[in-house]
């Protein structure tokens, strides 16, 4: 769970059932190596569900478990409050930067 990345393909799943491609388009700046990575890594640890239809061409959905859809709730959460304290987060990085940057 580690890493910007997990933190921003939950997200992109709470809508509902992502194909790949269209999972790389919303999550911007993934490779597709590194957006496959993450979707196992995600399954692994029962957040995100891997449905493959079994057709030809493939065609593969990902979606969030109950249990990613728990967690999706709580980065709901987490950016409300980021939101909220932009601006108090923001002065402390400048005070921060003043009083012990060159």
């Amino acid at each position: 769970m580690a890493g910007k990345w997990p933190l921003l393909v939950i997200p992109a799943l709470a809508p509902g059932p992502l194909r790949n491609n269209e999972l790389l388009r919303r999550v911007e700046g993934i490779s597709q190596k590194v957006l496959s990575q993450t979707l196992r890594e995600l399954a692994r640890n029962g957040l995100v569900l891997r449905e493959d239809h079994g057709t030809v061409p493939p065609h593969v959905e990902y979606r969030l478990s109950p249990l990613g859809q728990s967690l999706s709730e709580t980065l709901i959460a987490l950016d409300r409050w980021a939101e909220r304290h932009h601006d108090a987060l923001r002065q402390a990085r400048e005070d921060f930067d003043a009083a012990f940057l060159p």
